[in-house]
């Protein structure tokens, strides 16, 4: 398997990412703590952060924390033994083990697709939670600057018809008495942990609610209905439609769902939580399919998921995300759906053959 830092295409989305106008200053000769460092987001980010360090000599000390150092070598084999580069192993559902100050702490860490969900429930919830909990006492005991917490469109819910967007303010129906409403209910808790440490620790913090992020650096395990049609894709197979696909979502290639992180993280309000969200990038599930299809030259077919699947996957019919609060923070989508696709198809296209 290639080195996706070989690739073009890859390198642009990364010096794009890392030429946001944003006060990078702020990280100048800071410590950024990122877990769920292997991850499609926590991954790109440090891609993000090494150009940036290496372009505008930023000096920023990145930590990336991950339970799998085996993966962590292979992924970040090029920054292995670079001063601006350490890989910390940890469980977060653990206590912190480390004295050393972060100046800022950057929450990734989480199961985020539907056989994890369903497979997974605990490690779901106790990443969200009792890791999160980890995470704030830790900031809290050591003076962190900011912390940011990686939410997700899934703390909305079920829309309840009386909305076509969800503004940070919306808060749908989520039946929690069921193995599905691990994932969303723990991220609900997790966004509330972060306010009540706002409020009894002094801690900084911000939210980035991420809608569903697609791109190159996604991993294999991933059995999000939008992952598993760009695999298809990649193998030059049918697009393989699991329901009528009526659902309607929004959807964030990498590249604009790490710019919106680092903007919510550089220049968000205390306390506040923003939508990584732009309607140009929503769409049907079943159009969604036929983009795909379409550019691999392929069919649309359907099939019957098995128990498994159907436990891990989320009853919103429409989950369309109002992006305007992040946008008066001067964030802009640069990548449409059509074209984020086609990057991603392309890069994985490279890494794999």
């Amino acid at each position: 398997m290639k080195n996706i830092l070989d690739n073009s295409l890859y390198i642009e989305d990364i010096s794009y990412a890392a030429g946001v106008e944003l006060p990078w200053e702020k990280l100048d000769n800071a410590s950024v703590l990122i877990t769920g460092a292997c991850g499609l987001i926590g991954s790109f980010l440090i891609d993000v952060l090494m150009r940036r360090n290496e372009d505008a000599d930023m000096n920023c000390r990145i930590y990336a924390m991950g339970r799998n150092e085996s993966s962590a070598r292979e992924r970040f084999s090029r920054y292995w033994g670079h001063p601006q580069f350490t890989f910390v192993t940890h469980d977060i559902a653990k206590p912190m083990q480390t004295e050393e100050k972060f100046d800022y702490i950057l929450h990734l860490a989480s199961n985020t697709h539907p056989v994890a969900y369903a497979t997974k429930p605990i490690s779901t919830i106790t990443t969200n939670v009792i890791g999160t909990d980890n995470l704030l006492r830790y900031a809290a005991d050591h003076g962190t600057k900011r912390f940011l917490f990686a939410s997700s469109n899934e703390i909305y819910g079920e829309n309840r018809g009386d909305v076509e967007f969800f503004t940070e303010e919306y808060c749908g129906y989520i039946n929690c008495n069921t193995l599905r409403a691990g994932y969303p209910e723990s991220k609900r808790c997790g966004e509330t942990l972060c306010q009540a440490y706002r409020k009894e620790k002094g801690v900084d913090i911000v939210i980035p609610r991420l809608t569903r992020s697609y791109g190159p650096t996604l991993l294999k395990s991933d059995t999000k209905a939008m992952s598993q049609f760009i695999r298809k894709a990649v193998s030059g197979e049918d697009i393989v439609l699991k329901s009528e696909g009526k659902q309607y979502y929004s959807y964030t290639y990498v590249a604009d769902a790490v710019s919106g992180l680092l903007t919510v993280l550089l220049k968000g309000e205390s306390g506040e939580a923003y939508n990584v969200a732009d309607e140009k990038s929503d769409i049907m599930l079943r159009d969604l399919a036929q983009v795909i299809a379409k550019m691999c030259g392929r069919e649309v077919v359907f099939e019957i998921p098995d128990n498994t699947e159907k436990m891990g996957y989320s009853t919103a019919t429409k989950a369309r995300l109002d992006g305007s609060k992040l946008k008066n923070l001067g964030w802009k989508m640069k990548y449409d759906i059509p074209e984020g696709i086609e990057r991603t198809i392309r890069i994985l296209r490279f890494k794999e053959f």
